[in-house]
């Protein structure tokens, strides 16, 4: 079997593909947007770890954890990016079902905006979200790790303002 063409397991990105995780950013989202807001949560410290989806020496997969100001302890998915040409082939949902699995393991509390199918599929609940106070839409807001139905202010890292 030819592994060039078959991408690799999820791990964390290396110090030297932040230009690889730019471009594929960039070009997953249509624009500089998400991947400014990474380049802003790594200035700030607030970047909790970096996965990436390797296939041969490129990239097509990559997701972001950040520290919450609030609650201190939780982290925030964002942004999830798969590269178009590979999107609609489970791997984003392997991916971020890897994620639930720790946040479940290991208790940690995960927060995400996005779309609730793809989340909830994954293993997100919006149930579990329903108490917590945010700056975003509610309807969009899930929860993964931790325990029961929190309820809680959330408070972004500086770096989502405007985003």
């Amino acid at each position: 079997m030819n592994t060039a063409v078959f991408p690799s397991f999820l791990r964390p990105m290396h110090a030297d593909e932040t230009s690889k995780v730019d471009t594929l950013l960039r070009i997953a989202f249509d624009g500089p947007r998400e991947a400014e807001l990474v380049i802003k949560l790594r200035e700030a410290g607030k970047m909790a770890g970096e996965m990436v989806l390797p296939l041969g020496d490129d990239l097509i997969g990559y997701y972001a954890l950040s520290r919450m100001v609030l609650p201190k302890e939780w982290l925030c998915l964002a942004p999830v990016a798969i590269r178009p040409d590979w999107q609609r082939k489970n791997h984003g949902k392997r991916m971020i079902g890897q994620l639930v699995a720790w946040a479940e393991g290991s208790g940690q509390p995960v927060v995400v905006l996005g779309q609730p199918y793809f989340y909830e599929c994954a293993g997100f609940s919006r149930e579990r979200a329903a108490h917590l106070v945010t700056p975003y839409p509610n309807a969009y807001t899930m929860l993964a790790g931790g325990e029961g139905i929190p309820e809680a202010k959330l408070v972004y890292p500086k770096a989502f303002e405007g985003v």
